[in-house]
């Protein structure tokens, strides 16, 4: 008997590709909207009912039942809260991490199953092979970063077959099956939030924050910043400082309310070649101390090789060459060939 798969659908062209092509491989394929935010930010309107109507839409042409599944209580705990609170405390989150670990692969799975799925699929670029997470075919769009968090039970029970495409065939398959998605932009912004900027998002949510001091290498007061918070390592614009060199965010101190910057490229401040992590995360319990590995730190940055260690109980990599802007909250995540280990938050 045919597998039952609920598909997240979010209006977009990929899982909307998704779902057609488990219908072609002959599973009973049950369409699911996941209503996680609805909220119109000033200056932004939520684009969730459009989003809805687009998945509806597409699972009409394909002729599979549809249902909406309402998680907003659980994104706004899980993932908005975690990354208010991460921006509070100085460091830059993940929002999408955190989705993809509390509500994709906890909340929709539980409840897929619950309401008599067997399986999951989602529209994520990326690969599952017997319980292991491999990056996707296409390198220019592989997602395994984003899902370094997800438990091997969860991937023995999700499917992701777009991860065997590259992004322009995905497209071709949408136009020549006349999916309405077929010719819709990819999404940006946070998560499921549609196109609002993290300073926008935050300002609404924690409202305007203390202006305090911009202190440059040299221990000068040269500007002021209009919230610690907004501020992360590495970054260059929007500092509002002008004349002469560019000048790069190198460390904050959320308790004296200051953002230090630097002119010099080479200061130590913006380089690592260590990182330790926290909430360490291991797939399949296949990390090892002292494995040779590789690691991105940030989506689509380059693999740097590492050293993955454990000392006094905590997670290392020490890295082969220095990676610059390596930014607390964010992850790094490890791999083994095109083998997605997990990884952890940097510290």
């Amino acid at each position: 008997m045919a597998k039952t798969v609920y598909v997240g659908m979010s209006g977009g062209v990929d899982s909307s590709v998704t779902a057609a092509l488990l219908k072609q491989q002959g599973y009973n394929v049950v369409g699911v909207y996941m209503k996680n935010w609805s909220q119109d930010l000033p200056g932004f309107s939520c684009p969730w009912k459009e989003d809805y109507q687009d998945a509806k839409r597409v699972a009409v042409q394909l002729d599979i039942p549809f249902k909406m599944f309402d998680f907003e209580a659980g994104y706004r705990q899980k993932v908005v809260d975690y990354m208010l609170d991460g921006y509070r405390s100085g460091i830059t989150p993940n929002p999408d991490i955190m989705c993809n670990q509390e509500v994709k692969f906890k909340l929709f799975l539980d409840a897929s199953l619950e309401d008599g799925a067997d399986m999951i699929a989602t529209g994520h670029y990326a690969r599952i092979k017997d319980g292991r997470l491999l990056t996707g075919l296409d390198d220019n769009k592989d997602q395994s970063y984003f899902l370094y968090r997800v438990t091997e039970a969860a991937l023995q029970k999700t499917l992701m077959p777009i991860g065997d495409y590259r992004k322009p065939a995905v497209r071709e398959l949408a136009t020549e099956l006349g999916l309405a998605t077929a010719d819709k932009k990819d999404s940006q912004g946070i998560c499921f939030v549609g196109k609002v900027g993290i300073k926008d998002f935050l300002l609404h949510e924690l409202g305007p924050q203390p202006e305090g001091a911009v202190v440059d290498q040299f221990g000068r007061t040269i500007g002021s910043h209009d919230g610690a918070i907004f501020y992360t390592i590495g970054q260059r614009h929007g500092l509002n400082i002008g004349g002469g060199l560019p000048y790069y965010v190198v460390d904050k101190d959320m308790a004296k309310n200051e953002v230090y910057v630097t002119t010099d490229l080479q200061d130590d401040r913006l380089w690592r070649k260590q990182i330790e992590l926290r909430q360490l995360h291991d797939i399949n319990g296949g990390l090892q101390d002292g494995q040779k590995l590789k690691v991105r730190t940030r989506y689509r940055a380059e693999l740097v090789d590492c050293r993955f260690q454990i000392e006094d109980e905590k997670a290392w990599l020490h890295l082969d060459s220095d990676i610059r802007a390596i930014t607390p909250g964010q992850s790094a995540v490890l791999y083994d060939g095109d083998h997605c280990l997990g990884g952890g938050i940097v510290v």
